[in-house]
């Protein structure tokens, strides 16, 4: 890229002494190209180190909070009830933007560059308060992840980086922030390419690629560099032989997609509600998320701590083949729908990942002669494509993110199968159904803006 870079200063020097109007020409176009570069390069390493920031705060914030749960065993019934109503009421109150995951923000933001850019879809306001409230969320028990609020906060950079720079905000800047936060988040660039085609574009063009897999590399490489090259979930080396593959990637694919097409479809239902009573509920949201934080509280008494928080160790023991309750995996789903309907700002990628280790779990009891890791994967994929429908994504980081190569073909065929069974389940795709009321309400204020003109 340097060489690149080099090349296109060294055109501007000689394109600008060239006085015909083709000359000048492109010399303007080398310069914007520049320019550009360098805008998606200052924005890479901006959201990488954030990424990283990021993700040390919220593990300090989840130790804090077991550090409290320990002393204080049943503490939790106040405090995460009192947490999430705050969280809730600040960002209705100065960001209602920032509520939710942050992925369905960047989505209808790419669909409406021109304006939603300087909105507050991916404002750093938005951005930064995100980043704050998930923390507090964690700090509080919240079943929630940090891969939704880094692709939120990490567009917000991008998009910044741009303006500052007076770079042109295309679809492309955003889709390019966004999987760039992926892969900072995960410490995994293959699967940030891959989210950005399978849930962020809705037309890949060679451009947008050329851009995504850019600030990709280069937010990559800032985490790898800093934070090295650690495996997210641990090593996991068994592998399944074709006995295995044809009898346990059918079973976790059908229980996947039917446990997350339901997830998908309560939360989706539950977010835009039909009937009256639903309704007046919604109406109450403070109210509504205290509610939601007592069940999460109390969730996580009765299941000893493991279903507060991302739900990182739990999964981690589980992939490594070490034990857990088999009422993990039924509630730590309850904690994170139950999160994710509250409101607050927070993501699903990881507490879904735990959910279908979980799952996973329960299915080894059916599948005893096999190796334990191998099924937790396959639970994990299920459950993970059955919710976000994005079945190269989920391969990507459930290889990168557990050192699993040699799964690759039963991830393929897992993932297949539960993102048919979650379209049977669920038709529309949870992050682009999330994304229809911030689509809705740019349409209103572009059109507003236009008539006011």
């Amino acid at each position: 890229m340097g060489i690149k870079l080099f090349r296109d200063l060294r055109q501007v020097i000689s394109g600008a002494q060239v006085k015909s109007g083709n000359g000048t020409t492109r010399a303007r176009d080398a310069l914007a190209v520049f320019h550009r570069r360098i805008a998606t390069g200052v924005g890479a390493i901006l959201l990488g180190l954030l990424a990283i920031a990021f993700a040390k705060l919220g593990d300090l914030a989840q130790k804090v909070f077991h550090v409290f749960s320990s002393s204080f065993p049943y503490g939790a019934l106040i405090l995460t009830p009192a947490v999430f109503a705050g969280a809730v009421y600040v960002t209705h109150r100065w960001a209602p933007e920032a509520r939710g995951s942050g992925i369905p923000q960047v989505i209808a933001a790419s669909r409406n560059p021109a304006s939603d850019a300087f909105g507050p879809l991916v404002s750093l306001k938005t951005g930064i308060l995100k980043v704050i409230m998930t923390v507090m969320m964690l700090g509080a028990g919240g079943s929630v992840g940090r891969e939704g609020p880094t692709v939120q906060i990490s567009a917000a950079i991008m998009v910044a980086v741009h303006r500052f720079l007076r770079v042109p905000i295309t679809a492309g800047v955003l889709i390019a922030g966004g999987a760039a936060g992926v892969a900072a988040a995960f410490n995994t660039p293959l699967a940030g390419v891959a989210f950005a085609i399978e849930e962020l574009a809705s037309a890949y063009e060679q451009r947008v690629a050329v851009l995504v897999m850019a600030a990709v590399m280069i937010a990559g490489l800032v985490s790898l560099g800093i934070a090295g090259d650690y495996i997210y979930f641990g090593a996991m080396r068994q592998t399944l032989d074709l006995r295995g593959v044809l009898l346990v990637a059918p079973v976790a694919g059908i229980a996947g997609g039917l446990a997350g097409g339901l997830f998908a479809r309560a939360l989706l239902g539950l977010s835009a509600p039909r009937r009256s009573w639903l309704k007046a509920l919604k109406q109450r949201p403070v109210i509504v998320a205290a509610a939601c934080g007592l069940l999460v509280a109390v969730l996580g008494i009765v299941s000893n701590g493991t279903t507060w928080g991302t739900g990182y160790e739990t999964t981690r023991h589980l992939v490594e083949s070490e034990g857990a309750s088999v009422w993990f995996g039924p509630a730590k789903f309850l904690a994170t729908l139950a999160t994710a309907l509250s409101g607050a700002p927070g993501g699903i990628f990881a507490p879904s990942l735990s959910v279908g280790a979980g799952l996973g779990d329960l299915l080894t009891a059916i599948f005893p002669d096999d190796p334990k890791g191998a099924v937790v994967l396959l639970g994990m994929i299920g459950y993970f494509v059955g919710v976000v429908r994005a079945p190269l994504t989920a391969i990507i980081i459930i290889t990168e993110t557990t050192a699993s190569r040699g799964m690759i073909m039963p991830l393929f065929a897992t993932a297949l199968i539960a993102d048919l069974v979650s379209a049977l389940v669920c038709r529309e795709r949870l992050y682009h159904g999330l994304s229809a009321p911030f689509l809705t309400q740019s349409n209103k204020s572009n059109e507003s803006s236009n008539g006011q003109s």
